[in-house]
């Protein structure tokens, strides 16, 4: 019998058409997508890659990243090759290369890097990536909100809390809004982010760009939940909407050091 084998897979994938990343009953995903070009390549029916975390319906990666492991003897560049001639054009895989066993593309990630698109003008070419808002934005308002998103802290209002998370806790190394053209631009990266918390992130700091509140965010990180005071669904309340997923992209997602 031959020996198992672990591949990583670097992709990138528009995900307009997608229902997320992860298989679900109804609906396109980009595991489905991509679980179903392996068993056809591998002759493995069982096979399903896991990614380094679930993307919402219409979120986009540009370095998503997964694995599998295999008893096949294909190579790296035969996969590589399959792969790309058997997925839809909305897929596609930059690189495969086979891995020590005990790196698991989820539970090995050090961080993961993201970036949201904001559109001040009307960008018809753009829209399936961008949030278009044409409006002017305070871009100093906006800026100096983020900063206070930077270090370890509790997010109990920028998440969704259906299911409610095991744990609030997250650290963001580092997160800056940029301008380019009409675009203003916020990347952010963290060790773990909580679901659509960047998106309800960015939502917040519009309305600050927007004048609707002030630069302090006006709500408390780390705020101290009381069962008896008030519930979770009102703490989300406190922070601002949650921004379209079309904006948001998967740009990379770090291992640092990758042994075991």
């Amino acid at each position: 019998m031959s020996a198992i084998r672990t591949i990583r897979l670097d992709l990138q994938y528009d995900g307009t058409d997608f229902v997320g990343w992860q298989i679900q009953q109804n609906g396109r995903s980009v595991q489905g997508e991509l679980a179903r070009a392996l068993q056809q390549i591998l002759q493995e029916i069982s096979l399903v890659p896991i990614g380094s975390g679930r993307t919402d319906a219409g979120t986009h990666a540009l370095g998503q990243v997964a694995h599998f492991q295999t008893q096949s003897q294909h190579s790296s560049e035969q996969i590589y090759r399959a792969l790309n001639s058997l997925l839809p054009p909305d897929i596609s895989v930059s690189s495969v290369h086979e891995v020590d066993n005990c790196f698991h593309a989820r539970y090995s990630a050090v961080s993961k890097r993201y970036r949201y698109r904001i559109s001040t003008v009307k960008a018809p070419i753009k829209r399936r990536w961008v949030w278009t808002i044409p409006r002017r934005l305070d871009f100093d308002a906006m800026q100096e909100a983020g900063e206070l998103f930077k270090g370890s802290h509790e997010f109990y209002a920028f998440c969704n809390q259906h299911p409610v998370p095991k744990s609030f806790s997250c650290t963001i190394l580092d997160c800056n809004w940029k301008i380019c053209d009409a675009e203003l631009q916020f990347v952010i990266e963290g060790n773990r982010f909580l679901r659509h918390m960047v998106r309800i992130m960015v939502g917040t700091m519009v309305e600050v760009g927007l004048g609707r509140r002030n630069s302090n965010l006006s709500i408390p990180l780390n705020a101290k939940l009381d069962s008896n005071d008030v519930s979770l669904a009102t703490i989300r309340k406190q922070a601002g909407p949650t921004a379209p997923a079309h904006g948001l992209c998967l740009v990379e997602v770090n291992y640092g050091d990758q042994s075991c």
